[in-house]
Order: C-alpha cells, then sequence, then structure tokens
C-alpha cells in the first residue's frame, strides 16, 4: 500500500459506480474484438475442451511434491468440473474445497458439501456473518473501490491450507452461462435494434448495477454522462456479430477482464499463494468464443455452458449440477438490514466524498433511512460504502487497512 498513488479520475468513479467495471485497470487477460466471437459453424470438440483444461492442471500440479491443493468450490458447473478433472487425473492428491455460507442467505454449500464427498475433498466452509466487516482490508489489497468480494475470504481461508488456489473462473464468459442475462436481453432487442439501443439494453439486463436516477448519485465535478458509458459499450455492439455474440464479447471485456481477474489475482497476490483458472487457459481464450450460440445455450430451456455441461455428462458427473446457475451469492437486502445500513449511516452521512465534492449529499439522503429499498439501491448504497472506504483509505487517510466495520 505504501507505493500506491491512486489517482480519482471522474471516468473511473463514473465507471466503477456504473458499470461495476473500470477499462482503466490492467488486466492479465487479453482483450478480445468482435473477429475473435466470429462464430465458426462447427460443433465444439468437447474432448479437446476437456484435454485443454488437464492439460492447465497438470501444468501446474506436476511440480507439486506431495502438498495440498485449494479449488474455490461454489456447486455450480465451472467449480464442480474443474474439481472433477483434478481428481480424475491426480487420484491421490489432497484436496482442500473451500465454500462460503453467508449469514441469512440461500445456502449454497449443502450441495458444494456433497460435490465435494463425491471427489474426495476436504470441504471447508467459511461462515460469514458480518460480510462488510474486513472490507478495508480487502479494499487496501486490491486497491479498488468494490464490495462484493467474497474472494478476500475464500483466498483467506485458503492460504491457511495450501499455497496454491484453483477456481472454475471464464466458464460464464467463454461458455455462455449467464443465462438470466441472455433471456432478457432477447426480450429487450431485435435484429434491427441500433447498436446504441443495443447498449442501453445491455445495461438494462444489469438491473442490480444501476439505478433510474443514477445520475443524480454524481456531483458535476465527477462529470456524470450516460453517453460516455454507451461509449465505452458501443464497440461491442456495433459489428456483424449475433445480438447474443455481441453480449459474450461485452461479459468478456467487462466484468471478467476487469473486475474479477484483476481482483482475484490481487488478492492471491497479497496472501502469498498462487492462482490457476484451468478453463482460462491459452488453447480455449483462442477456440470457445468461436463456438456457435446453439453449442453453448440452449435458448428454449434456458440452459448455459453446454460443452462444460457435456463434459461432466461424459464423465458420469452431470447429476452433481443443476441447470440453475450457482456461485458465492449474498441476499443484499438481508445484508443491508443486519450490517449494510448502519455502516452505510455512519460512514456516508460523513461523507468525505461528499465534502470533497464527488457525490451528491442529497441522493445520500434521499434514500438512505427507506424500508423499502430494492437490490438495486442497497447495491448502490454498498457501491458508495466501498469507494467511501478506498477514500479513506489512500486519499484522506484516516481509517487503516486493519479497521473492522461492526
Amino acid at each position: 500500500m505504501e507505493n500506491y498513488n491512486p489517482v480519482l479520475e471522474s471516468s473511473s468513479l463514473v465507471n466503477i459506480l456504473t458499470l461495476r467495471y473500470d477499462p482503466l485497470i490492467e488486466s492479465n487477460l487479453p482483450k478480445k474484438t468482435w473477429k475473435d466471437f466470429e462464430s465458426i459453424d462447427e460443433s465444439p470438440n468437447i474432448l479437446f475442451i476437456e484435454n485443454s483444461i488437464c492439460d492447465s492442471l497438470e501444468q501446474k500440479l506436476k511440480t507439486l511434491k506431495g502438498e495440498k491443493i485449494c479449488i474455490a468450490l461454489s456447486g455450480g458447473v465451472d467449480s464442480t468440473l474443474v474439481l472433477s478433472l483434478i481428481r480424475k487425473i491426480k487420484p491421490d492428491i489432497t484436496i482442500e474445497a473451500v465454500s462460503i455460507k453467508f449469514a441469512d442467505s440461500v445456502d449454497e454449500t449443502t450441495t458444494a458439501s456433497k460435490i465435494a464427498e463425491t471427489f474426495d475433498a476436504n470441504h471447508n466452509v467459511v461462515y460469514l456473518e458480518n460480510y462488510l466487516s474486513e472490507l478495508p482490508k480487502a479494499i487496501s489489497m486490491i486497491k479498488l473501490p468494490f464490495w462484493d468480494l467474497h474472494w478476500y475470504y475464500v483466498v483467506k481461508k485458503s492460504q491457511t491450507l495450501s499455497k496454491i488456489l484453483i477456481s472454475g473462473d471464464g466458464g460464464d464468459e467463454l461458455f455462455g452461462g449467464y443465462t438470466f442475462r441472455y433471456n432478457k436481453f432477447l426480450s429487450l432487442t431485435s435484429e434491427n435494434s441500433t447498436p446504441l439501443e443495443k447498449a442501453k439494453m445491455y445495461l438494462e439486463c444489469h438491473e442490480r448495477d444501476r439505478v433510474p436516477d443514477q445520475e443524480n448519485i454524481f456531483n458535476q465535478k465527477s462529470n456524470f454522462s450516460w453517453d460516455l458509458i454507451h461509449q465505452i459499450l458501443l464497440p461491442y455492439f456495433d459489428n456483424k456479430l449475433s445480438r447474443l455474440e455481441q453480449v459474450y464479447l461485452a461479459d468478456y471485456n467487462g466484468k471478467l477482464l476487469y473486475n474479477f481477474n484483476p481482483v482475484n489475482s490481487r488478492i492471491v497476490n497479497n496472501f502469498g499463494m498462487e492462482m490457476l483458472a484451468p478453463i482460462l487457459n491459452d488453447k480455449l481464450l483462442s477456440t470457445a468464443p468461436h463456438i456457435p450460440t446453439k453449442y453453448k445455450y440452449n435458448e428454449s430451456a434456458n440452459i448455459g455452458k453446454l460443452p462444460l455441461r457435456a463434459i461432466l455428462k461424459q464423465n458420469g458427473h452431470d447429476s452433481l449440477v443443476t441447470k440453475q446457475k450457482l456461485g458465492f451469492n449474498v441476499n443484499t437486502i438481508n445484508l443491508w438490514k443486519s450490517h449494510g445500513h448502519n455502516l452505510c449511516k455512519e460512514f456516508l452521512l460523513d461523507s468525505r466524498m461528499v465534502r470533497d465534492g464527488w457525490i451528491n449529499k442529497d441522493w445520500i439522503n434521499k434514500y438512505i433511512d427507506r424500508t423499502d429499498l430494492d437490490a438495486r439501491y442497497v447495491n448502490k448504497f454498498l457501491g458508495l460504502l466501498a469507494f467511501e472506504v478506498w477514500y479513506r483509505l489512500f486519499i484522506t487517510k484516516d481509517i487503516s487497512a486493519n479497521t473492522t466495520l461492526n
């Protein structure tokens, strides 16, 4: 943290609080153009996909000598597939599976426990009563104002068990996993929609990330502009791709490239661990985007990641996963009621960002004590809380990374 020189640019503030990522952030994955997502009309080679994931795992695991490994296990398709392939190629290795159980949220750890048992992995469940308690520590590591940092707790536990953490990152972006978004986007657009209309509807499909009066959050100093937001997204929709291929392109070049990948990498590095995301291997990064939609996503059944599910089925493990998308998901409404509301009042009613002219105090006062806030407004307040914590850590420097949010 001592070598970090923060520069708060209005574009970054607006991007992160509107898109939940910032294209100015450095990523170690290649950026893709629309030509990278042009479909090649042939069915995917399922064996090639499986072998490429196994090769990536083999390359990392062959250097281990009796060491344990960790895997982040949500119970979804991606982490289940990766765990199954680890056990397939390394039948004797000790595997520590790590899952998160959020207070007052849907408990996905029961499913994860059954999966861990199937593949003879020790299952470690991290229970989080207050998901926000170590937000200053997590933000001090990633140096970015994000609040949804379950990965911090996964890595914190994993580093007590192993030096290597394996994840299923990339399955959604490469193999069509965001089915809730695809269905809505297709219903909001047509083949005759303009690129700008599609960019706007893409934002509509991220309803948890924005509020109807988003522009009122910012003061003039922030230079908020919907036009600038649309310009970031427009290249993904102004091309020859089909509508869903355009969404794949936007998803890849959005949160994967400028949120998930850099955030997860920085946390792992700060804990002195090594991370491997075998689905994001070079072979699949170059070939998977070209797989036609019909082989990735079943529109009528609204099921995605068909090639990865096919691998699970061939290996006899498809019954372990559901058709619904699973992940580490906290119930933000309940989090707001238990801890988020009080923390936002503590930090935002005396906000340093408000004092310095970035954020509109009237917007905060209008909504902060409303009892009928929906998930969009709760998420926005938690985003503002994260930015306030970042601001106090790196700009005003009046809190430390060891500050606990109770």
